[in-house]
């Protein structure tokens, strides 16, 4: 077990240290274009355009493998890079709103899902079945990751665990891309939908490992009420919000909130 948290805790290190540096980057080239009239939104939507017009190119293959996956690969990659600079725009230039998170979110799905049904109908238009299944299970696995993610973070929980998340999706989608003319592309599809399934199950089982702490400390409110707290108003759960001053206490003498209690059920 010990093994284990060690080696979750150096691989999240890891994916932090990448990340941090990706958004640092980032952030350093958007500068000059965060002084133009250039919106988040137009970013977004050139991203996702790029995207969709990636999966296109993949999808006719047949015509001439090697260039229609390069080229596909190069604008698929061109869409995602702008799907970074989008957010390092909006923080660059004060033009962050939640409007644009929302889009930002629900385009990263529309492009990626698009480029992963191409795939799907390469794999039926080749016959190969068992490569199609699992690119039906990496979409799933892929929308999960990020659903397991807004679900958590809706709680008031963590959710960023994992290293399946979109940057390294569209690494392995990528690769598999390029390498796709030699047979490369559905090994890439069944390494993205284990990636994907596993960072779902790592997710599932921190939000468990959140609330059981959350849990657990509601309990230790609880045990101090019954033995009678000299203050029973004031017990309250972590990470849940201080009633309003005017607010009454608990009925009766120590008993616990009705958010605690919620908590307790759950």
């Amino acid at each position: 077990m010990g093994d284990d948290m060690r080696e979750s805790a150096v691989l999240h290190r890891v994916k932090q240290g990448y990340t941090t540096g990706a958004r640092s980057l980032a952030s350093r080239s958007i500068v000059g274009l965060a002084r133009t009239r250039v919106t988040p939104n137009a970013l977004t939507t050139s991203g996702v355009s790029l995207c969709l017009a990636a999966a296109v190119l993949v999808f006719f293959e047949d015509r001439n493998d090697l260039l229609f996956y390069w080229v596909g690969a190069a604008v698929f990659v061109i869409g995602s890079v702008l799907d970074v600079l989008d957010g390092a725009l909006a923080r660059a230039g004060g033009k962050t709103t939640p409007f644009g998170s929302f889009l930002d979110s629900t385009t990263d799905r529309v492009g990626e899902g698009a480029m992963l049904g191409a795939i799907a109908l390469i794999f039926s238009r080749h016959g190969n079945e068992v490569a199609l299944g699992a690119t039906v299970a990496a979409v799933a696995g892929s929308f999960l990751v990020s659903y397991t993610r807004a679900k958590a973070e809706g709680l008031g929980l963590r959710g960023d665990v994992g290293l399946g998340s979109r940057a390294e999706r569209v690494v392995v989608i990528t690769a598999g891309l390029v390498l796709a003319p030699w047979g490369a592309l559905q090994w890439a599809i069944y390494l993205l939908t284990a990636t994907a399934w596993l960072t779902v199950l790592q997710r599932i089982l921190f939000v468990r490992k959140q609330l059981l702490a959350r849990s657990s400390s509601c309990g230790g409110l609880s045990s101090a009420a019954s033995r009678g707290s000299p203050s029973p108003g004031r017990i309250r759960c972590p990470g849940t919000p201080r009633s309003g001053s005017g607010s009454a206490g608990p009925s009766s003498g120590g008993s616990l909130p009705a958010s605690c209690s919620a908590q307790r059920a759950a």
